[in-house]
């Protein structure tokens, strides 16, 4: 549209030398933010529920997300 600005976003960025996607960067914040800390699993699902609390929307990636950490060590059928 004429007189608009477009904002052009990175497909990746480098980070320590690895190119990191966009969706990444959350997780990449996280390792060098608290990569150290270790936290109980009841301590994370506290910190889920405080988010979905505050945003609904992503229930169903965050229930994905819990099921998966969840069941990381069964087997496959």
């Amino acid at each position: 549209m004429p007189g608009r600005a477009i904002l052009a976003v990175p497909v990746s960025i480098a980070v320590k030398g690895w190119a990191v996607y966009f969706t990444d960067r959350g997780i990449e914040e996280l390792i060098e933010r608290r990569g150290a800390e270790q936290v109980s699993l009841e301590w994370l699902g506290d910190r889920l529920q405080t988010f979905l609390d505050s945003h609904p929307e992503f229930a169903t990636a965050i229930d994905r997300l819990a099921t998966w950490l969840a069941r990381a060590d069964d087997e496959d059928d």
